[in-house]
């Protein structure tokens, strides 16, 4: 890559050069893009210290030789090792909101983000959640957005098993100066919890077997902790959906990503009536169950 850069001139030459070797080299997308080009401006702005969306008056602009070089040693490691685009810049977006992010948490992709920015309506009543449980937090992106933009005054308690993923979360918490409003816990599952929630919010790890060995080299770089989810992904819902009640208020609301295992867990409980979730911007396998659920079909879980 170093015999190009006397080639290279503008923001826009960068741009395009970069996309067409991410393209040539095949790479995977969907840690925060979905496309070579995207994924190009997002590296070339977080060089130049520019705002993702580049105004149009600079894609002409020239670069000097420093960001010439800085550029091109990102592009080298996204290639060559194949590293996300995210844990390259530490920054990822979620819910139009900025997170500090790097290999010790998962880069935020939760479809759950379009339900935080509609402040879970019409499914949830924003006045009645005082307390709200994120578990298996991670970065702590849904816990902050859930703050930011749906509960202004709620308490969140944002739980996860690592301590280096709280060790970010907490970043990112104190980003924000919400450390009075969100509280880290170290806790497997619930077991280091001791209160009850109106709301519990869970993106737990739920890649099965198969989908592991499939996975892009792209994903080897995330935690296997926030991954790997036995055979059949069901690990740890399964346990969620035993204990969640225990945690939950009278009237409270369990909402659980499980992605491609939603296969898996209806035909585990066929009985149960999950109302699966859909969202206009993508994704799926999120499901919603009231406390008064539950409690209905505990015989089952």
């Amino acid at each position: 890559m170093k015999n190009i850069i006397d080639e290279l001139y503008t923001l826009g030459d960068f741009v395009r050069w970069g996309a067409s070797q991410f393209n040539q080299a095949q790479l995977f997308f969907g840690h925060g893009t979905d496309n070579a080009i995207d994924e190009a401006v997002v590296l070339v702005s977080h060089v130049l210290n520019l705002p993702p969306e580049v105004p149009d008056i600079l894609w002409h602009s020239r670069l000097t030789y420093s960001e010439k070089q800085e550029i091109l040693k990102l592009f080298d490691q996204r290639i060559q090792e194949r590293i996300p685009a995210p844990y390259l810049t530490h920054e990822a977006w979620f819910a139009d909101l900025r997170f500090y992010v790097d290999q010790r948490v998962l880069i935020p992709r939760s479809p759950i983000a379009e339900l935080i920015e509609q402040r879970f309506e019409p499914w949830i009543k924003v006045n009645q959640v005082k307390r709200m449980l994120d578990l298996c937090t991670g970065s702590g992106c849904l816990a902050i957005a859930s703050v930011m933009l749906a509960f202004p005054h709620a308490q969140v308690d944002a739980a996860d098993v690592s301590h280096d993923a709280l060790a970010v979360a907490k970043k990112n918490i104190e980003h924000y100066r919400l450390e009075q409003r969100i509280h880290t816990v170290h806790s497997n599952l619930f077991s280091g919890l001791a209160s009850q929630y109106d709301l519990i919010v869970c993106n737990p790890p739920y890649a099965d077997a198969p989908e592991l060995q499939i996975m892009p080299t792209e994903y080897q770089h995330e935690p296997k902790i926030g991954l790997e989810a036995g055979t059949d992904g069901l690990f740890f819902v399964t346990k969620i959906l035993r204990e969640a009640i225990q945690y939950l208020t009278h009237d409270g609301t369990l909402i659980v990503e499980v992605g491609v295992s939603q296969t898996s867990l209806i035909e585990q409980y066929p009985n149960v009536p999950f109302l699966w979730l859909e969202f206009q911007q993508g994704g799926e396998g999120v499901f919603l169950l009231t406390a008064e659920q539950l409690r209905d079909y505990a015989e089952f879980f």
